[in-house]
Order: C-alpha cells, then structure tokens, then sequence
C-alpha cells in the first residue's frame, strides 16, 4: 500500500472515528496525475447526497501530458461504496452533527483509494489541551533519554 496524501489537518481540527475505506471515480488523466502525487485533501470533504457520497472541493494537478482544457482540478467526485455504509454515513451526520472528512488517498492493489472518516469539531480549548498533552509527552521522553 502507497500512501500519496494524508490530511493532517482533520486530525488537528477534529475528533475522528469510524474509519471507511472508499473507491474514487476518476478520469484516466486524472488516474496517472494522483499516482504522480498531485493531489491535495487541505480543503476536501464529502458530501451524501441522493444516496451517493460526493467529494468535493479536491485539488487533482492536471496531468502534464494531456491536452490544457481538459482539466478540471477541483470538480465533485463520486466515491464508491456500499449502500450500508453510505446509509450508515448519512444517519451520523443527520441525528448526531457529524461530518465526513477525507484522511488519505493511497493505491491499494492498483486502484486509487480513499480513506474517510466521521469527524466532530474540535473547540480551542480542545487544540489547546491536545499541544499540552504532546508537549508533557516530549519533555517526559527527552528526559528518559537523557537518564
């Protein structure tokens, strides 16, 4: 498994669960640009809508040797998963003000895959405490080391 981006901002910004692992329709120029790296997930997330989970807002680089007007870098994507899952998806937005976020885009015996996951909204308080926690962490191994 290839990891080509990973989203460390909705771990910064969110509490994550529920990890499911998706398939994303794309275009063959679009295929050969995401195995080169040129994606981003910064300001990516997913939508359900009509029964289907969208991807939106997701920066594809055009691919260097296809035509120029061919390209749409941010378009919606479709992402391919199963009824259950999108239904299940759905009912945590819906009842408990989750949202779907995006964490990484790897290649997975050959296909392009994507992680998501359901994440709440983290206060600043929250941020806060998650440094001090890291920073407690860091002092207390250091001096292990030092010993």
């Amino acid at each position: 498994m290839k990891i080509l981006n990973n989203n460390k901002k909705v771990f910064h910004n969110f509490f994550v669960s529920d990890f499911v692992e998706a398939g994303i329709a794309l275009v063959g120029c679009e295929v050969k640009s995401v195995r080169s790296g040129g994606i981003s997930l910064e300001e990516s997330y997913v939508v359900i809508k009509n029964g289907e989970a969208i991807l939106k807002n997701c920066y594809i680089k055009p691919y260097d040797k296809t035509r120029p007007e061919s390209s749409d870098t941010r378009r919606s994507r479709k992402l391919l998963l199963h009824k259950v899952e999108i239904s299940k998806l759905e009912r945590m937005v819906r009842e408990k003000g989750f949202s779907v976020m995006p964490t990484k885009v790897y290649i997975k015996d050959g296909k392009v895959k994507i992680e998501i996951a359901l994440a709440k909204g983290k206060k600043l308080y929250d941020k806060r405490a998650v440094l001090r926690e890291k920073a407690i962490k860091r002092d207390i191994d250091q001096t292990l080391k030092s010993l």
